[in-house]
């Protein structure tokens, strides 16, 4: 069994504590601060094992180094950022696996935010914890990598069992939610979907995680096919990734 605790950081970034009731081995995502980790592991009487990066931004990895001072914790990353993440022990790369106690991880590549960015996929445990490659209602910026990479890496995470939970790494879902009504404003699942994301943002509640299937029915970044998108965009009869990458456009301005 697996306990998952959200950490709200900085303005809008979420930690995730990830502790394994069994074995009791416990990982963080993308820490960026060492302090909120520290004092939840304290509270909960977890020992951290492993650090999880998914990229090399400072919002996701500022905490590295002193986390692994204070804790003698492991850090697992990209091979191909070995000289932008601090303190890497574990160099990853697409499909490599690993398991936090008996629990399978699979890494899968997702360049495009960042040309090394990677994601964590718990295969029987149906979660996902993909930083800044896919958020609920949206996806990243293109930092580094090109559309066609990050719509490539994209078609990768729609493709995983729908009930899968969306962990990202940003609470934007209240602005990608504006944005994805602005370009498919008939969409009735998405209509219903920000009537509870204005409520719980009303609450200064959590949108995250959502699932594969929500985005795939709402988000306009998992729905290059939709014809009311492609209406919208003036792109009938375009290539998916010609309109995946004019909808990363608008949104760059929106």
């Amino acid at each position: 069994m697996l306990k998952i605790l959200q950490i709200p950081v900085l303005t809008d970034n979420y930690i995730y504590l990830i502790h394994d009731v069994d074995s009791k081995q416990t990982a963080v995502v993308d820490p960026a601060e060492a302090k909120p980790v520290l004092d939840a592991l304290k509270k909960y009487g977890w020992r951290l094992h492993f650090i999880l990066n998914t990229h090399h931004h400072s919002d996701h990895v500022g905490g590295n180094l002193e986390l692994k001072k204070q804790t003698g914790c492991k850090i697992i990353a990209s091979g191909s950022d070995n000289h932008r993440i601090p303190g890497i022990d574990i160099a990853v790369r697409d499909r490599s696996y690993f398991q936090l106690g008996s629990h399978p991880i699979s890494i899968i590549a997702t360049s495009g935010h960042t040309l090394g960015h990677i994601v964590y996929y718990f295969e029987d445990d149906d979660l996902l914890f993909c930083g800044d490659t896919l958020f609920a209602l949206g996806c990243g910026r293109l930092f580094e990598g090109s559309a066609e990479q990050l719509w490539e890496s994209l078609q990768k995470l729609k493709n995983l069992p729908e009930n899968t939970k969306v962990y990202c790494a940003h609470e934007y879902t209240l602005n990608n939610g504006k944005f994805a009504l602005s370009v498919e404003p008939d969409n009735q699942a998405l209509q219903s979907r920000m009537a509870s994301i204005i409520q719980l943002r009303e609450n200064k509640q959590s949108t995250v995680p959502s699932t594969i299937g929500e985005e795939l029915a709402t988000n306009p970044f998992f729905r290059e096919n939709s014809a009311s998108i492609q209406q919208h965009l003036k792109m009938q009869n375009k290539k998916p990734v010609e309109i995946f990458a004019a909808l990363r456009k608008l949104k760059d301005s929106f």
